[in-house]
């Protein structure tokens, strides 16, 4: 074999190696959009109504991107669109607090990322 060979031999298999190692690490923190079993909220405290849009009669919705863990906890909540502003910060509190029968892939549970709309209505 040549000897100029064995360098490049020894790069390849280090990077494989590495590169192996780090698919593996990405595999355990991913997280799914497809699911076989979608997360089943269980426990839900709702949002505060903000008293001045209850007043003015305000309704409206907030769409909350959520990542859940495989234990079934809320992660992170971010607002992804909203009919008004004033009932962003409830809805995120209010979804911080939730926790989920977690999501499913092959029977195992995943973490998962979810988009979950609160709903304010004057009515209720």
């Amino acid at each position: 074999m040549n000897v100029r060979f064995w360098p490049l031999l020894l790069l390849t298999v280090l990077m494989v190696t590495c590169l192996g190692s780090r698919l593996s690490a990405q595999e355990a923190d991913e997280v799914y959009a497809k699911v076989d079993e979608p997360p089943v909220p269980v426990k839900t405290p709702p949002p505060k109504y903000p008293d001045s849009l209850r007043r003015a009669g305000v309704s409206g919705v907030v769409a909350v991107a959520v990542g859940i863990d495989e234990r079934g906890a809320v992660v992170d909540a971010t607002v992804a669109k909203s009919t008004h502003a004033d009932f962003e910060r409830p809805s995120v509190e209010a979804l911080k607090s939730w926790r989920f029968r977690p999501a499913r892939v092959g029977g195992a549970a995943v973490k998962v990322r979810v988009t979950v709309p609160m709903h304010f209505s004057v009515q209720d």
